[in-house]
């Protein structure tokens, strides 16, 4: 019983993550191009993309918990407070710097290799050193 739930998050996961992927590839966010000509405030289009995608999700974290009992995959739904902190404040100016320097976001340089934008291989190789570099210095020890 407890495979078959595994093979259907992994299942689920798989499929949301291809949706995701499909999504950025259709709004262009897997060509540095598009992002930096959004940052240079010359292709507002994306705007439209990143506020579908706060409004669907907001909406969603407001009314699932109201609609569903339970999550489909966990027993309970759980709440993740976020804290704003110098180490918060840190990671989001590192990533915005990596962002505007790279063109790209982790999610849309993993699906640009799907679609075959093969230079973003050196910006995916920049992301996981640097987590893997944040989980050795700031990992948890427990």
């Amino acid at each position: 019983m407890r495979a078959t739930a595994s093979r259907a998050v992994l299942l689920s996961a798989l499929l949301a993550g291809g949706l995701f992927g499909f999504g950025l590839a259709l709004a262009t966010m897997v060509k540095p191009e598009s992002i930096v000509q959004f940052l240079l405030l010359n292709n507002m289009g994306l705007l439209l993309v990143l506020g579908g995608a706060a409004g669907v999700t907001a909406i969603t974290y407001a009314l699932l918990p109201r609609v569903m009992k339970r999550p489909v995959f966990g027993p309970v739904f759980h709440r993740h407070p976020s804290r704003l902190n110098a180490a918060t404040l840190t990671g989001a100016a590192i990533f915005g710097v990596g962002w505007g320097l790279s063109g790209v976001c982790p999610g849309p340089a993993i699906a640009g290799l799907g679609v075959g934008n093969w230079p973003l291989i050196l910006s995916v190789a920049g992301i996981l050193a640097g987590a893997g570099l944040h989980g050795r210095l700031f990992g948890r020890h427990d």
